[in-house]
């Protein structure tokens, strides 16, 4: 069974408690966002998420998306619960005023964004790509663009997408052949082939604008060749109404493991009219402004789902009986117990939400620069959460994507062989989680960019914003009474995650592929860290409110309980981590190509 009531209670704790000290707050600009008003948008958005979109993500997944006649129809309920979201002005929650948007924080916005993803993920693209193509197009695109496309977008009476990926290539964009050709008025017409294109054609929208990588005639070879255009499904009439078709066309749809709701689409652009956005050849700077953004939120995908899944694990652990507790027998009036009270079960649920907590406060420090680096009125904290975000980004993605998915599996195998029919529902997070790890960059893709442009990047300069803060934090709090020990684990895998990034930098110098061998346990282990970190934090945090005479003893024991097993149960993954970095490359390509 699907169950999901989003955990605001947490969310509260990390956006008022947790990061209070990391110097991102106190923001001028977002003054008027009081706790008070935040946490009254977070509950109207789980109403939203709990009774508009969670019913419809099940039905959603078994009907999905049909083409007909060239028009993509969404699963039944989903143009009716997108004009409600959409009216209710959740598509402009944190765009910038100027357009129509509502200017909120990110550190809300991405809270609503877990809502959002743990209740239906298949819906959630449709708004969260929107986002992002508004986010290119405010940063790389003309006045007139703007003012042409913007406030629709926003609004969320048109849609976005982006057009990356061809049928002959992939994460290597350099090889991409569609064209553009200059017009005489300042136009393009955009042709060529594009797939996997997420959101590419549906029923939602009276307007579609796609954000389409393309080449010019006299363009270099490679990504130094490759420049990003504005192109609408339909072209606007003078009066902003959408006009004549602009020659897209969707060639198929595709037959995905998950997703199902969402229409993936095989995109035909043939003598499309399009605007360049940003310089000539420039293309990628502007498509990574989008993708960076998507990124962050691709991650806050997997904690959404995972979320659901733990959720859901633990109303079937409650209700399912099976077998006597070790300790003794807990449910005299029944044939046998309930699930969770046995071990193995708690390590599975454990893990879970240890996962989700971690996840949830990461995302929050991450979000909470996400703010600064845009309203920062000083220059040193500005830069600082420029430094962060950009260590942080490819971390979230493939760190919390791989939590959401083992949060899945871990789902399925707590209700057993009832997991593995459709009918319990949870059969379906796995499906659905499964993409995150793939799409907007693969995690391993995450990993290169970390060790191979994040870590070296300035003389080490984007680390420092992370080592700093958990190494002032170790220093003032491992005397702790009552949590020494915690922070000495934090501790010995700080240690292990500096003489990583040491032994990564030496040999990466000489040997490239080295630096390529460490990447996904180097990403691994600087996340452990920041949950470790955070988790560290909470704890204090917790113990200082019981100590104070808090009402709320439930969720603060809870906080310090979790913590514990991430330290005890997760946090040791990090020496592991640590070994196989150390081990190097040796054995990983040991084997020549044809003993495969």
């Amino acid at each position: 069974m699907q169950v999901y009531e989003a955990p605001l209670r947490d969310m509260k704790f990390v956006l008022h408690e947790l990061h209070t000290d990391d110097g991102f707050g106190n923001l001028e600009a977002l003054a008027e966002f009081t706790p008070d008003l935040v946490d009254a948008v977070l509950e109207e958005a789980a109403k939203v998420a709990q009774e508009v979109l969670l019913p419809l993500n099940r039905s959603g997944d078994i009907e999905g998306c049909t083409l007909e006649n060239g028009v993509v129809r969404t699963p039944k309920g989903f143009k009716e619960a997108y004009d409600m979201f959409r009216e209710g002005g959740w598509c402009a929650l944190a765009s910038d005023p100027e357009w129509g948007g509502q200017g909120l924080p990110e550190a809300l916005n991405k809270l609503t964004e877990e809502m959002i993803c743990s209740s239906n993920l298949s819906f959630s693209l449709y708004p969260g790509l929107t986002h992002g193509a508004t986010t290119a197009i405010e940063g790389y695109a003309s006045d007139e663009l703007k003012q042409a496309y913007l406030p629709k977008m926003v609004e969320g009476t048109w849609s976005g997408t982006m057009c990356l990926t061809e049928p002959h290539c992939g994460t290597d964009l350099g090889m991409l052949r569609t064209r553009a050709v200059p017009q005489s008025d300042d136009s393009y017409k955009i042709s060529g082939a594009k797939i996997f294109i997420s959101a590419g054609e549906h029923d939602l929208t009276e307007n579609i604008i796609h954000l389409v990588l393309a080449r010019l005639p006299d363009a270099p070879e490679g990504v130094k060749g490759i420049s990003l255009f504005l192109v609408p499904k339909y072209l606007p009439n003078e009066d902003g109404t959408p006009g004549p078709s602009n020659g897209v066309s969707v060639a198929a749809i595709e037959h995905k493991m998950g997703l199902k709701a969402s229409a993936t689409c095989q995109l035909n652009f043939d003598d499309s009219i399009g605007w360049l956005v940003g310089k000539p050849n420039k293309g990628m700077e502007a498509m990574f402004k989008m993708m960076n953004t998507e990124r962050v939120s691709v991650g806050i995908q997997g904690l959404g789902v995972g979320e659901a899944a733990y959720q859901s694990a633990v109303w079937y652990a409650k209700e399912r009986v099976q077998g006597r507790s070790l300790s003794g027998v807990k449910n005299p009036g029944g044939p046998a117990d309930p699930i969770i009270v046995h071990p193995d079960v708690r390590r599975m649920l454990m893990t879970a939400r240890a996962y989700n907590e971690g996840s949830r406060a990461v995302g929050a420090w991450v979000s909470r620069a996400l703010d600064a680096e845009k309203h920062a009125a000083d220059p040193a904290v500005k830069a600082r959460a420029e430094d962060f975000i950009a260590l942080m980004t490819p971390v979230v993605k493939a760190l919390f994507t791989d939590c959401g998915y083992e949060s899945a599996n871990l789902a399925v195998q707590v209700y057993g062989g009832h997991g593995y029919i459709a009918e319990s529902g949870v059969e379906q997070f796995v499906r659905d989680a499964r993409i995150a790890m793939i799409y907007e960059g693969t995690n391993g893709i995450q990993a290169l960019d970390l060790v191979g442009r994040k870590m070296p990047a300035h003389a080490g300069r984007y680390l420092r914003s992370f080592f700093h803060p958990v190494s002032d934090f170790i220093e003032a709090n491992k005397a702790d009474e009552t949590f020494g020990k915690m922070i000495e684990g934090l501790e010995k895998a700080f240690g292990a995650l500096q003489l990583s990034t040491g032994t990564i930098a030496q040999k990466g110098m000489k040997d490239p592929e080295e630096a390529g061998a460490a990447a996904t346990d180097y990403l691994r282990l600087l996340g452990l860290v920041a949950m470790g970190y955070t988790f560290a934090k909470a704890a204090l945090i917790a113990k200082a409110r019981l100590d104070e005479g808090t009402e709320d003893t439930a969720f603060y024991t809870a906080k310090i309980g979790t913590a514990r097993f991430f330290f005890d149960r997760l946090l040791p993954q990090a020496t592991a981590a640590f070994l196989a970095i150390k081990s190097g490359k040796a054995s990983m390509m040991a084997l020549d190509v044809d003993m495969f």
